[in-house]
């Protein structure tokens, strides 16, 4: 009787471990790009916390910042630091830390995940993954010209340009009109220039004449040159561009009512939104078209912020229940709401007022390139590629010293 009792309190003993156990649920090691103060990590915080509520695990959640997961990350899946979920650009989770992922095929599969995704944002990242689902998108954005719509209306541009002889139109009124036609900070300085390439050779081609130091054998570099060469002459760059540190002319010429156009993300008006005020009239249209080009208005580089499970986690499935709670319903759109950000969502169809000229531009888009269209592609030589597409906006080298710089730079 003795033994029995006893065998009995151990029985009950176990399963009284196993019900705390049960109750504590598991944990999920979240690594987040974002600040927590930023309006992404208190969306995602909330979320997070109504997710522990519902389900009994719990969230480790950890806001690094850009530069704590982009130099932190790789080092600590290295040293196999507990991290089951990461999130970051789609191009840099799949690609430069693509061999940590894990496989979410079945998992999206068995959810139905795919029921009210972006198709084409789904599609990207198969793409960027190999032809693969290992990450999932959220935080849309498109990369594209965004423009303040008083100062086109004040200056008598009731058109968005849809090619380059066009924009050179507007340019010209805006310029009349007392205004800075177009801005950059240090940050996306190269884009302009790798978008006009990309628009002569496509994403590939300026991928290819980068990497292969193929400055003056392609003379395709020398016209997109010429076209920044002509601009700076006819003032119609900001005077401050070629020195101009991220986010001078961002926070202050755009923002501040004095240049009409920034070539840039639909990131754009959350982070001036601090300057601008709600009441900021936002404008974007396509990168313009360019005579003798392979690409039009329907290349560009879109994608996402994605969702990544590290292959060595323990609890995928708990990460990707987890992933869903911040991409689909409530969620995602209060993610859109609070930063003026595009849902991931398709069934979140209400947009915010001031990326409601981003959803035609973005629809109309077939063609993915990478970032700044390839023009970054041969990193030992961006730097110098970089300082002088400065000097050449500043119109301090022509066209052709630009070509012989890069040239001479790639032996």
């Amino acid at each position: 009787m003795k033994r029995l009792v006893s065998l009995f309190l151990v029985f009950a003993m176990l399963l009284s471990v196993a019900l705390v156990a049960s109750a504590e649920g598991k944990t999920i090691v979240y690594w987040s790009m974002w600040e927590s103060a930023e309006p992404q990590g208190k969306v995602l915080q909330e979320a997070v916390n109504a997710y522990m509520a519902e389900t009994g695990n719990t969230v480790d959640v950890q806001f690094k910042g850009r530069t704590g997961i982009r130099e932190g990350l790789e080092p600590a899946l290295e040293a196999n630091t507990v991290i089951d979920l990461f999130d970051e650009d789609i191009d840099r989770v799949n690609v430069t830390w693509g061999k940590y992922l894990t496989d979410l095929e079945e998992l999206a599969k068995a959810a139905d995940y795919e029921a009210t995704a972006n198709a084409g944002l789904m599609s990207a990242a198969r793409a960027a993954a190999g032809g693969t689902l290992k990450s999932i998108p959220y935080q849309p954005n498109v990369f594209n010209f965004f423009y303040n719509k008083e100062i086109f209306t004040e200056a008598g541009v009731t058109e968005v340009p849809k090619t380059w002889e066009e924009l050179l139109a507007a340019c010209q009124k805006i310029k009349d009109a007392g205004y800075i036609p177009i801005t950059s900070d240090d940050a996306y300085i190269d884009t302009m220039f790798g978008y006009y390439l990309a628009r002569l050779l496509g994403n590939e081609g300026v991928s290819k004449v980068v990497k292969e130091g193929l400055w003056a054998e392609e003379p395709a570099v020398l016209k997109a040159a010429q076209a920044f060469e002509d601009l700076a002459a006819k003032g119609f760059l900001s005077p401050t561009i070629g020195s101009s540190v991220w986010p001078s002319n961002q926070n202050g010429e755009l923002a501040l009512g004095e240049a009409a156009m920034y070539l840039n993300g639909s990131w754009l008006p959350n982070e001036v939104r601090g300057v601008t005020g709600d009441d900021f009239l936002w404008g974007c249209f396509a990168f313009p078209t360019v005579e003798g080009g392979v690409n039009g208005l329907e290349a560009a580089n879109f994608g996402a912020q994605v969702f990544a499970i590290n292959a060595k986690s323990e609890v995928a499935q708990e990460a990707f229940d987890l992933i869903r709670f911040f991409t689909k319903g409530e969620y995602d759109l209060k993610l859109s709401q609070e930063s003026l950000g595009i849902p991931a969502d398709s069934a979140n169809t209400e947009w915010p007022a001031q990326l409601a000229e981003v959803k035609p531009v973005m629809d109309q888009l077939t063609t993915r390139w990478n970032w700044a269209a390839g023009i970054e592609d041969n990193p030992d030589i961006f730097p110098i590629v970089k300082e002088n597409i400065q000097k050449l906006y500043a119109g301090t080298i022509t066209a052709q010293q630009f070509v012989d710089t890069l040239e001479a730079a790639a032996k």
